[in-house]
């Protein structure tokens, strides 16, 4: 069963997030948590969000729109250092508040409440800008992957920001999966790095396991089954799934529920 359900939601997930460029930890976390410590569930996610972005670097990264992937990437990676290392402080901050939703607590949490109200704000813009045609200025976006990277870094949820920007861009929707693919690959390495040296030092176990194996073959035959359709889709269709999307993960962490 608890192999069933990991392949389950990282296929479906795996295969959605060609589209939007985000996702797939979010929504993967809450399974692997359902069998193991929150610790290890963490580095499982980790792993196999780290490998989905592999496989799908190799397989559209020739796509990537190299302008974007230096204006946009390197600023993003060196940012993602920093929200990494703040990460372990800002931890052990109190939480701003605790209530309770069909019978399960949501803690509202400093770094979930900025980068939940942070997602909303993107996605209202995404979706009006997806119904007006306007692109994002160039010249924004070193200032966008230093968002994106240091809150990425900082929580994790480093596909969210960037998607945001990227799909503001005037790209193919081929361009967009495949810049989107290489820049989260480079901040992967970066933030996992020093996230597993995080938990080495507490003791904490990240090794792999069955379920991560089973997470990573799911998540890849989601990409597999995602890049056939890529043809099919539109960037307007993109913009709309990524402020969609924005929208309901940007609320649930606001709200303590993700």
């Amino acid at each position: 069963m608890d192999h069933l359900l990991i392949a389950i939601v990282a296929a479906a997930v795996s295969g959605l997030t060609m589209f939007s460029g985000f996702g797939l930890g979010t929504l993967l976390l809450p399974a692997f948590a359902l069998f193991m410590p929150v610790e290890s569930a963490v580095a499982a996610t980790a792993l196999v969000h780290g490998a989905n972005n592999v496989l799908k670097a190799s397989l559209l990264g020739r796509h990537a729109d190299m302008r974007v992937v230096l204006r946009f990437g390197v600023p993003a990676v060196v940012a993602a250092v920093l929200g990494a290392r703040l990460l372990g402080r800002l931890a052990l901050s109190e939480p701003l508040t605790t209530w309770t939703f069909a019978g399960r607590e949501a803690v509202i949490t400093p770094v979930g409440g900025v980068i939940g109200g942070l997602m909303i704000v993107f996605a209202l813009l995404e979706i009006a800008a997806a119904l007006k045609g306007r692109a994002v200025p160039e010249r924004w976006l070193p200032a966008g992957g230093v968002l994106s990277g240091f809150f990425g870094g900082l929580s994790g949820h480093q596909g969210a920001l960037r998607s945001a920007f990227l799909a503001t861009t005037r790209i193919s929707p081929e361009q967009f999966v495949g810049t989107n693919a290489v820049i989260g690959l480079a901040v992967d390495v970066v933030r996992l790095s020093v996230y597993f040296g995080a938990l080495s030092a507490a003791g904490a176990a990240w090794h792999p396991g069955p379920l991560v194996f089973t997470g990573c073959l799911a998540a890849f035959a989601g990409v597999l089954v995602g890049k056939r359709l890529l043809h099919k889709i539109t960037m307007t269709g993109v913009r709309r799934l990524t402020g969609g999307m924005l929208l309901i993960v940007g609320t649930g962490l606001a709200s303590g529920l993700i």
